[in-house]
Order: C-alpha cells, then sequence, then structure tokens
C-alpha cells in the first residue's frame, strides 16, 4: 500500500501525522476484516452499473452500500459543521447543478476567506477510481474527505472538533445507530457513509448514453462531432467513463503564483512534472471552467489550446508534441457532441441533492 500524500493540501504534516494518521491506519485495517454482510437492519442500495462498463474499484464488500449508509452520507455532504466556520460543506465546492463541480470560480473559496489552489472538478462515477484529486495524491475513497475537511485553507477543520459537532446532534446518533448499528460517531463510519455517498453517485444517463442504448440518435452535427472525437481525442478520454485516468502533462505553462507541479507533488519524480489526472469529459458543458487552475472559461479555449497552445516540455505527453490539429468547424462540431455527454438526470437526481 502506498503511502498517503497530503502536500497538495496545504496540511501540517507533523500535526497531520500526530493526530490523524493513526486513525487513519486504525480505520484502513478495520475495513479489510469485514465481511460483505450488510448492517443488521439496513436496506441494500441498488448500485448502478452501466452495461459495458468496467468492474468498479470500489471495494462493496469492505464497504457495501446501503440506503441508510448512503442516506447519512449525504447528510454530511451538505452539512457545513464539517468546515471550521459552518459555511463551508462539501457541497460548497461540489454543486449538484455543475456535476458535483464548482460553478463558474476558477479555484474554489475555503475558510476566512481563502482560495484553494485547484478547481474543484465533477464528483461522479468514482466508483471506477483508484485514485483521487488532480495528482493522485489519495488513493482510497474511503479517506478522501479527510484532506478538504482537514486542509487549513478549504475547510479548516479537525476531526475531533466534527465529531464533537455532529455527536452533540440526537439525530445524528439515531442516524449513525440505523447505518452502523452504533449510534457512537466515529470517524471511521463518518468516512464510510461519505464514500456510499460518493460511490453511489453513477452519471450514465446522458443523450450519448441513450444513443449508445439504442434509445436516441445523433444529429449529423453530434455525429461528426463524435468521429472527430474518436480520432482525435479518444486516446486520453476513454469511453465510457471519458478518460483513461492516467497523468498527463497536456501542454499547460506553469502558473507562477500557484507553482502547482500537479503529479511530481506525490511521487517526486521529475518525470511526473506538470502531469495532471484526465479529467472525465462526462458533463464537459456543466463543469467550466477548466484545467486544474480553471483557467478556460469555455470548451472552445480549450480546444483552441490544443490545436495552438501546446507549450512544450521534457514531459509534455508524446501524444501531443504536434498539438492536436482541428479546423473551427471541427472544433464546433466536437461542441455539439459535448452536448450529448451531459446527463440532465444526474444533476436533477433528488437521491444527491441536498436534504429537505
Amino acid at each position: 500500500m502506498r503511502k498517503l500524500n497530503f502536500k497538495s493540501y496545504n496540511l501540517n504534516l507533523k500535526e497531520f501525522s500526530r493526530k490523524l494518521l493513526p486513525g487513519i491506519f486504525i480505520f484502513l485495517i478495520s475495513c479489510s476484516r469485514q465481511d460483505s454482510s450488510l448492517p443488521g437492519g439496513t436496506t441494500p442500495w441498488k448500485f448502478e452499473q452501466p452495461s459495458g462498463w468496467p468492474q468498479p474499484e470500489f471495494n462493496f464488500q469492505a464497504n457495501p452500500l446501503t440506503v441508510e449508509g448512503v442516506e447519512l452520507g449525504r447528510r454530511l455532504f451538505y452539512d457545513g459543521r464539517l468546515s471550521k466556520d459552518g459555511n463551508f460543506p462539501c457541497a460548497s465546492c461540489h454543486q449538484q447543478f455543475a456535476a458535483f463541480a464548482t460553478f463558474d470560480h476558477n479555484l474554489s473559496h475555503g475558510v476566512e476567506n481563502q482560495f484553494t489552489t485547484r478547481n474543484a472538478p465533477g464528483m461522479f462515477n468514482l466508483a471506477w477510481h483508484k485514485e483521487f484529486h488532480w495528482d493522485g495524491g489519495i488513493n482510497h475513497l474511503e479517506v478522501q474527505p479527510l484532506a478538504p475537511i482537514t486542509a487549513l485553507n478549504e475547510m479548516g477543520e479537525t476531526m475531533p472538533s466534527v465529531i464533537s459537532k455532529i455527536s452533540a446532534d440526537s439525530s445524528y446518533r439515531m442516524q449513525f445507530k440505523k447505518a452502523f448499528g452504533n449510534e457512537a460517531v466515529t470517524t471511521a463510519n463518518m468516512m464510510k457513509a461519505l464514500s456510499q455517498f460518493m460511490a453511489a453517485m453513477v452519471s450514465a444517463n446522458s443523450k450519448y448514453d441513450k444513443v449508445k442504448r439504442g434509445q436516441a440518435s445523433f444529429t449529423t452535427k453530434e455525429q461528426l462531432g463524435y468521429d472527430i472525437f474518436k480520432s482525435k481525442c479518444a486516446s486520453c478520454h476513454k469511453e465510457p467513463l471519458f478518460t483513461d485516468l492516467s497523468y498527463r502533462n497536456n501542454g499547460l505553462s506553469l502558473d507562477a503564483s500557484l507553482d502547482d507541479k500537479g503529479r511530481m507533488r506525490i511521487t517526486n519524480l521529475s518525470s511526473d512534472s506538470l502531469k495532471f489526472k484526465v479529467p472525465s469529459l462526462r458533463n464537459i458543458m456543466l463543469t467550466f471552467p477548466y484545467m486544474h487552475d480553471g483557467r478556460f472559461n469555455s470548451p472552445l479555449q480549450v480546444l483552441d489550446h490544443y490545436s495552438d497552445g501546446i507549450i512544450k516540455s521534457g514531459t509534455l505527453d508524446p501524444a501531443l508534441q504536434n498539438g492536436i490539429p482541428l479546423t473551427l468547424a471541427e472544433k464546433f462540431n466536437l461542441m455539439d457532441f459535448f452536448y450529448t455527454l451531459t446527463d440532465s438526470t444526474f444533476i436533477k437526481d433528488e437521491r444527491f441533492a441536498a436534504p429537505r
């Protein structure tokens, strides 16, 4: 098992090691020892496995999805008490109408009028991911929430404080009992519930998906865009997830104010300099601005970058050495296709909306 690396999230690493790592270690061991039986009295959550998709990476045996667990995770996801000042729940950076990305802002906001150092990507189909965040610094969905909760420029809290606040709420204690058989509010069960909610968020009902299922047809322009996509984009944005989950240098210049070298911050390998995780193109028309630092405001700007703006460096992806030649007509056809990747059902799904 690789070590978790939280350098990307501006944590005080000494404090993190002293206060949180022992708990994370115990939590991971406890997960590995669970059997696949559901907690008593719980109802299985019907996980949506789209036809033709690869098997998920999420460990359903260690943390089986239940209606009660997902519902608890949903409540936690929208609860500002997980942040220091009460104003920044997970949902403040991951908004449903934007496919759980941050709408319109290049960098997400955090406590005490701070900004984070990256653009929050859309949050969906995470059950198929092995690693998380732009640099892959988290390799377990079950502990992913710890990074933003404890990052000083994001939610700025400590887990003991969060547990104290949540434990004081009798309705929460009742929900923990329903989900896990014990009303004790623990870090382990909080992370299990949040990861169940995130794993349940499947986006697979766009027009593209309906075409693939034989329930709809592309227009002429959409089909032209799809053909261009398959010819010039699909090697990195692999169907059906529309990402190959790899880390690549896509020719962006380094923002000196952020000095973000991507995957290199995790591996310390110069060969990983400026490499970031390939984002999914699903719901792309909803998740602007684009790239890890939100520097592009429209898909057309992104396509302009690939056709004319590539910055060459020693780690530039080989497929981009000559850019991606695109005419203006091809760019607009691609955008017509990108619209077919919008999953309107997902962004209106009440199961993932803020509790009423």
